[in-house]
């Protein structure tokens, strides 16, 4: 198989998913069989969750939402012609990973893969996530920074957690439900698409305690940090530009209000996890 069939016949396979919820699940699981079938916890709970909030309707739903998904389930579904056949390149940087994670699954390695795949279509599709509401672009920079920052978790605890870090690998692995403090975003953000209605700071005081706590007092004090590592390790240069003057940027102006840890408890547990600057 070459490099343009197997690609060819992933993006086929998207296609004819169409409509389909069950058909989108049943494509996503497909890639984690036998060996690598608890790797799909996370991803495929977060597939459930778009699904639920509607994201997906090709008719109602976001086609932000979609073309990043459908860039994540070509990705392994071309990862997974070309392992099974065991013949042809792949078409992406990306797909080698997942090709490289198949074949020596780890959980920082399904991160790498996983991570490439969704950040290729937050650069691919930003002009789509620019058409969103305010608050629906500001949980899409949330939603990466969570990802990144869980990556980092698994890949270099001590730079995630300080001297927590030997909970790292434990909280971070995609084979465990801890993982979903994480990547879980339904205690943190409202459920309804689309979020009419909606400012970002009422979003933000509805937020769940624990959800706030993980973002304001772990993941914000580390966020210049998290799109450099993500940078690097997902090969991934136009990452950096999407954090600009202290705050993320993807498809909005920043906004310092939003992306600040007042509160005295979220500065003692930033300094117990021992956040350090990468920069």
């Amino acid at each position: 198989m070459d490099i343009t069939e197997a690609a060819a016949r992933a993006a086929d396979q998207v296609l004819a998913v169409g409509e389909s919820t069950g058909a989108r699940l049943a494509l996503a699981g497909a890639f984690y069989r036998d060996g690598l079938a608890r790797y799909g916890r996370a991803e495929l709970s977060f597939l459930r969750w778009e699904i639920s909030r509607g994201v997906l309707d090709a008719s109602s739903g976001s086609p932000w939402w979609r073309a990043v998904n459908d860039r994540l389930l070509r990705d392994k579904t071309e990862a997974d012609l070309l392992t099974t056949t065991g013949s042809g390149r792949a078409s992406t940087r990306s797909v080698e990973l997942w090709v490289e994670f198949a074949a020596a699954p780890t959980p920082a390695g399904w991160y790498r893969a996983h991570n490439a795949s969704v950040v290729s279509g937050y650069l691919e599709h930003e002009d789509l996530a620019a058409a969103e509401l305010p608050a629906e672009r500001f949980m899409i920079n949330v939603a990466l920074l969570r990802v990144l920052y869980t990556h980092l978790l698994a890949a270099e605890p001590q730079a995630a957690l300080g001297r927590l870090a030997r909970l790292g690998p434990r909280l971070a692995d995609p084979r465990r439900g801890s993982v979903g403090l994480f990547l879980d975003l339904r205690s943190a953000f409202p459920h309804q698409y689309p979020l009419t209605g909606f400012t970002v700071g009422a979003m933000l005081g509805a937020e769940g305690r624990l959800a706030r706590t993980l973002d304001y007092a772990i993941i914000v004090p580390r966020m210049a940090g998290l799109y450099d590592f993500g940078a690097v390790a997902l090969e991934q240069p136009g990452l950096t530009g999407l954090f600009r003057d202290g705050s993320p940027c993807y498809a909005t102006a920043t906004h310092h209000r939003f992306w600040t840890a007042p509160r005295p408890a979220h500065r003692l547990i930033t300094t117990l996890t021992g956040t350090r600057s990468r920069r």
